[in-house]
């Protein structure tokens, strides 16, 4: 560990000293990218990302650069996509920034795929710092990644890129972004969501939704066949212990909730979850940059196979029933959804309960066609 290291020459520093990793197999997906975005972005100078800091605001300010120099589009108003953040208390922060940038597609420009990924984390606590680099410089790195080679790879359909804020908040920018899209809610075939993909030990990375979207089993399954990694299917099925349920427990929810697919990549928990020691150096970068080429393997047949019905269930779709859901809404209560702790306490993220249970008559069983052309814009 470096801790003192501080400041933009200090970031630029430990983005130096992690030239010498080894880069993948992968033609495509760069290790030493990848470990260098996660060294900045989990940099004590970030002080752990957490919204409405300095540390969140240099963190983005970093992506910006990385979405530009990758050559993304930016949307008409910018990379930038402020949102409100209501019913916090006092002292805590009212506004969060999402980042977005897009490849426009080939074949059907007017479908869009949205990879996500969340950049803040918990801050800075009892005098500890909570650098996040599994949770979530792992997912952001790779979104960069991601993003860089389908620049270099135009996609068949569009593609929008996603560095979401205040999901430890309460998912509050990802509900931000399905309640006011930048495109219609309509015209999204997909989220992938990278939330926790930089380490595990068994080489083990999962995929959450095949059990709400059945039909993107046959896809997931024919990617596990040659993975780089052991990539598993679950973590899904409603009714399941607690925690292991992970349906509600990243930024796909809010479009689950909405009835628009969702893969969500991520590792099961470690003991460094959601505590000080989630650093740069226990990220493991050959199993990062192979968890990163199995997603980009993942995109690609999602590009390619786009006539992939995926059966949704239990997520009302707001824009097809003329109202929009609550748990959707522009106007997010931070408090309701509860603020993930930053002293560790049970280190349990996937037993957050940041979706809304769904019963009886709001069951609702919709196919989504979501390679179909919509109305155009």
């Amino acid at each position: 560990m470096m801790r003192a290291v501080t400041g933009a020459a200090g970031t630029l520093l430990l983005a130096a000293q992690v030239g010498a990793v080894q880069t993948t197999a992968s033609a495509e997906i760069d290790s030493r990218s990848l470990a260098r975005d996660v060294s900045v972005l989990a940099a004590d100078s970030m002080a752990g990302r957490a919204t409405g800091t300095a540390g969140n605001a240099a963190a983005r300010a970093y992506i910006l650069a990385r979405f530009a120099d990758a050559g993304l589009r930016p949307l008409a108003s910018g990379y930038e996509a402020p949102f409100p953040i209501r019913g916090g208390e006092e002292g805590e922060p009212t506004r969060g920034v999402n980042v977005v940038g897009q490849v426009r597609g080939s074949a059907m420009p007017e479908r869009w795929i949205v990879v996500t990924a969340h950049y803040d984390h918990l801050g800075v606590s009892n005098g500890q710092t909570f650098n996040g680099a599994d949770d979530n410089a792992s997912g952001v790195a790779g979104l960069l990644a991601l993003a860089e080679w389908a620049v270099r790879n135009p996609p068949r359909h569009s593609i929008l890129f996603v560095a979401f804020d205040a999901e430890e908040r309460g998912l509050v920018g990802a509900r931000a972004f399905v309640a006011s899209p930048p495109v219609p809610r309509s015209s999204m075939a997909i989220n992938v969501n990278l939330d926790m993909i930089g380490r595990n030990d068994a080489g083990e990375l999962y995929v959450a939704g095949t059990a709400h979207y059945p039909t993107l089993a046959p896809l997931v399954d024919s990617i596990t066949a040659t993975a780089p990694v052991r990539l598993l299917r679950g973590h899904d099925r409603p009714g399941s212990q607690p925690g292991d349920d992970w349906t509600s427990a990243s930024d796909h929810a809010p479009f689950h909730q909405v009835g628009i697919p969702f893969l969500y990549f991520g590792v099961e928990d470690h003991a460094d979850y959601h505590r000080p020691t989630d650093d740069a150096e226990r990220i493991q970068p050959d199993f990062h940059a192979r968890a990163v080429e199995t997603l980009r393997r993942a995109i690609e047949a999602l590009d390619e196979q786009g006539g992939t019905d995926a059966s949704a269930s239990g997520g009302t779709d707001a824009s097809a029933s003329g109202g929009t859901d609550a748990s959707a809404s522009g106007g997010t209560d931070a408090s309701a959804n509860g603020r993930a702790s930053a002293s560790g306490g049970n280190g349990r993220k996937r037993k957050r309960g940041n979706g809304r249970k769904r019963t009886g008559s709001e069951e609702v069983l919709r196919y989504h066609k979501w390679m179909v052309c919509a109305a155009p814009y």
